[in-house]
């Protein structure tokens, strides 16, 4: 467990729960989007402009992202050439954002948003080109209990959540498909690695950048989990 990872998320959740100046828009990538209360706010940390612009999304393919949060993924997902989207988040709040700003950007053709625990909410059958998730990396001490839906943003107890994903994730891509993890090294980035040989996965680092934040300097890192 990472005290500098696990005070960061902590500190990024605080500004989220008590910064009575937090907007109910924002601009990002060119774009305006809607903000309701209780999501993750891409406004506090660069970390969805980031790997929201790496994304290689598949041209006339299919993207699923988990964790859709305000919906800038998968809005640009579609927008990018995406003919099919599925837009993922286990809270009901950052489910109904994610569906505004779908609205919003007139894309509600090509995108379905879903309340889900990861991929509980799939019809089995339901396969991708290309899976994502910029997940909650941050590692909390072992008796740490997620009290909200905002606390999913940020903390995975146990890293649980991690490890069901790259069991379940491979087993939701097409043949030719892509599996790609937004991870930062406050993360614990020896953990993934044991949890995705565990899973028969080997993490590759597809791109990074560091950002000094707060007087910390992060990598943020998308990486890409393929088949050992």
């Amino acid at each position: 467990m990472s005290d500098t990872g696990f005070q960061r998320a902590s500190s990024l959740l605080r500004r989220h729960t008590q910064d009575t100046t937090r907007p109910g828009e924002f601009t990002l990538l060119g774009r305006d989007w809607d903000l309701m209360d209780g999501v993750f706010s891409p406004t506090y940390t660069p970390v969805t402009d980031l790997f929201t612009s790496w994304l290689p999304f598949p041209d006339g393919g299919s993207f699923l992202e988990i964790g859709s949060g305000a919906g800038v993924t998968a809005v640009v997902a579609a927008q990018s050439g995406c003919a099919r989207v599925t837009a993922l988040d286990i809270s009901p709040a950052a489910v109904e954002n994610t569906r505004r700003n779908v609205v919003r950007h007139k894309v509600e053709d090509r995108v379905r948003v879903l309340e889900s625990d990861l991929f509980d909410a799939l019809p089995p059958e339901d396969r991708y080109d290309l899976v994502y998730w910029n997940s909650n990396f941050a590692e909390p001490p072992a008796d740490f209990v997620n009290e909200t839906d905002l606390h999913h943003a940020f903390f995975d107890p146990g890293y649980d959540a991690h490890r069901r994903f790259l069991k379940e994730a491979p087993g939701r891509l097409t043949p030719e498909g892509s599996l790609l993890l937004g991870f930062s090294s406050i993360g614990n980035v020896a953990l993934l690695r044991r949890l995705a040989a565990d899973a028969g996965l080997e993490p590759s680092m597809l791109r990074s950048e560091q950002r000094q934040l707060d007087r910390t300097v992060i990598e943020f890192q998308l990486w890409r989990l393929a088949a050992a």
